[in-house]
Parts: structure tokens; sequence; C-alpha cells
């Protein structure tokens, strides 16, 4: 089994973005139910042995349900706590046949979820029930990048372990299809300016109101492959200009540092590249804005 596969933007971007949308109406189902948390925690879905998962949610009457890829199994799984279970074959269709064969299983599990029917950071977006444009699926690559993931998620978890203060889970957000993990410093952060397509600024603001650093995983787009990313919000000064782990390369368009996955994957050490990635993105970011790093993280 490769444990990090090959992962060309350009073999699977037709995937790619049928997935995302699919992704999307799973997670809007879960922005509809959960109560909201602090920086919409609240929406994401979580990497499993097997794919991706809502994990429990709350529905009326002390019901509770979750929703599955199963990216082995090539299925989608609707599973409720009195052991309500349908779901149906992950292969090609349209976003719009899948919003209906979704909606239909819910309802027929007794499950009725209304959603906003916009996907949200994609410019030129089409409502999911109208989209019968996105329709591919190619099993063999969306393994490939699930087997991607399950690397990724577990280098974030390992970044996340010694760090003391306010953290994020390892979560996968379906707005912009990217796993992430973030620190915070403890200080507010200054508003947001927005300017995300198809998101309301007051969203974006409530995601970005702390100070913070992340790190985390994006399997690429249009002119980008896929790659390990670091940011920093609000950006301290100079931090465009830190000393990275190599090969991390900072750029000015994305306003974050890369780290280009097929570096890592054809690497003699996967693990200690993304380690030292991850890490010296968080120095920088946390020396140049002077966070209380004595406090914040272990000691050993």
């Amino acid at each position: 089994m490769d444990r990090w596969p090959p992962l060309k933007y350009d073999e699977w971007k037709d995937t790619l973005a049928t997935l995302h949308l699919w992704t999307q109406i799973v997670g809007k189902i879960r922005l509809r139910l959960e109560p909201m948390l602090n920086h919409w925690w609240n929406v994401t879905l979580y990497v499993t042995p097997r794919g991706l998962t809502t994990s429990a949610m709350p529905y009326s009457g002390g019901r509770w349900l979750a929703i599955d890829f199963d990216f082995l199994g090539r299925r989608l799984e609707i599973v409720g706590c009195d052991d309500e279970r349908d779901g149906f074959a992950l292969e090609p269709m349209s976003v719009a046949e899948f919003y209906r064969r979704v909606m239909e299983k819910m309802k027929a599990l007794d499950f009725d979820v209304r959603i906003n029917m916009m996907p949200n950071e994609i410019a030129g977006a089409v409502r999911f029930d109208k989209d019968t444009v996105h329709a591919s699926y190619d099993q063999a690559y969306v393994e490939r990048f699930f087997r991607a993931l399950l690397q990724a998620d577990r280098l974030c978890k390992e970044f996340r372990a010694p760090f003391l203060g306010k953290a994020s889970p390892v979560h996968f957000f379906w707005g912009s299809f990217d796993l992430a993990v973030t620190r915070f410093s403890g200080r507010p952060a200054p508003p947001h300016p927005g300017g995300i397509a198809n998101m309301p600024d007051w969203v974006t603001r409530e995601a970005y109101n702390r100070e913070e650093q992340s790190v985390g995983f994006w399997p690429g787009g249009p002119g980008a492959e896929a790659a390990f990313y670091a940011y920093a919000y609000p950006e301290p000064p100079g931090f465009a200009r830190a000393q990275v782990a190599p090969p991390g390369f900072w750029t000015d368009q994305l306003r974050e540092f890369l780290l280009p996955y097929e570096g890592v994957r054809t690497s003699a050490d996967p693990d200690r590249i993304v380690l030292d990635f991850f890490n010296s993105t968080y120095a920088a970011a946390a020396n140049l804005a002077h966070w209380d790093r004595a406090s914040l993280e272990r000691q050993n």
C-alpha cells in the first residue's frame, strides 16, 4: 500500500471539483444541526480510517445521526442512533443527483433537514439542485486523495500535541476543501477584510477573530498542485521573509508558506520534512508576533 501516493491535480481535477461540492452538501447538513462553536468548528468534517465523517450530530427528539463518506467501500452511509441506516454507492453522478439522493435517504429515515443550496467559497457557483455539470468520480484518485489525507491528519495531530494553549481540532473544512489545525496566541485579532467568493464577510470575521497560526494540507486547484501550507493571521511584520525549513517557500499571491506534496512524498523522510515545515513556520509567526511561548508550549 502506497502511504504517499501521487496526486496530480490535472489528472483528477474534475473528480476533485465534484467531490468538493458533495462534501459541501453533507457539511451544510452539519451546519444546520450543530450548535455554533467559535471559528465555525461546528461545521467541519473529520478523517476516519475509511474516509470522512460528520461525527454524531444531534437531531430533534433526542435522536442523533452521522453521515460518512466511505471512500474505501465506495459508499455514502447515513446512520442513526436507533439503528437507522441507509446509503448509496459513490460513483459518477451529478451534484444535483447526489443532493437528491442524500435528501431522499435522509427523509426515508425520518431526518428532515433543509440547507442553503448555494456552495460557499467557489466563484461562479451553481445551486446544488441545479448543478448537472460536475459529475465525475474517479475511484482510484479519490483513494489516493484519502491516503494523502490520512498522512496529513496524522502529522497535523502530532504538530498540535505539545501546544498547551487554545488549539483547534484537526478538521476538514469543506468550504476551502482542506485539512487544518490552528494554534492561538490568546489575543484578539483585527477584523478580517473578507472578500472570499460566496462567503459573507461576517462569516470570515468570526473565523479569524483571534490571533492565530494555521497549518494544513490542500489537494490542489487550478494552476496549483497539492501542498502543505502555513499562514498567520494577522500576518506579523517580516513573516514573508522568515527563514523556514526547506523546501517550504513563501507565495505573495496566497500570503502563506507552501510545501509541495510531491516533494514530500518522494523524499526519504516525509514525516520529518512536514513537521520541520510546520514547526519552523509556527516559530516564525510566534516569535515575530511576540507570543508568550513559554506558557503556550509544553517544555520538555
